[in-house]
């Protein structure tokens, strides 16, 4: 395993830790405003009670979509197909490089709306482009696309 891959294990395991150690405090907090038995008190850990719910459920999204988004770029290396962008000494993508790729992927998904393949190389484009809601947009595809071709 590569050393950046590693630290960026490192880091989701611990942000993940972190939120769920967050999540517990949280629903132990909700329990305690509940059984303290004063309405707002109970109000409140109701309210409380809702957000380790949610916090949940967001970890398990954003994991499952990591998850999803890396075996489709294995796969993609695995293939052979994978193009890499000159890189800065901090690791991130030059700018103009990646700029002056990006018109043939965005050309490629229109030629080809229903290629996982392209749709992925399309959100890697957006992302060292540094549009990052439109780089999920287009992994999220590129998942939906993947999982519906898969036999």
């Amino acid at each position: 395993m590569s050393a950046p891959r590693l630290r960026t294990l490192l880091g989701v395991g611990l942000m993940a830790a972190l939120l769920v150690l967050y999540l517990f405090v949280a629903g132990q907090q909700a329990v305690l405003f509940v059984l303290s038995g004063e309405p707002v008190a109970v109000a409140i850990g109701i309210a409380l009670a809702v957000l380790p719910v949610l916090g949940a459920w967001g970890l398990a999204r954003e994991l499952l979509f990591g998850i999803r988004a890396q075996r489709l770029a294995e796969r993609l290396q695995d293939d052979g197909t994978e193009e890499s962008v000159p890189r800065l000494p901090s690791g991130r993508a030059e700018r103009a490089a990646a700029d002056a790729r990006f018109p043939r992927f965005k050309e490629a998904v229109e030629r080809s709306p229903e290629d996982w393949r392209a749709w992925f190389r399309l959100g890697v484009a957006y992302d060292e482009a540094g549009d990052r809601r439109r780089a999920r947009q287009a992994v999220r595809q590129a998942i939906a696309l993947e999982r519906r071709q898969r036999p």
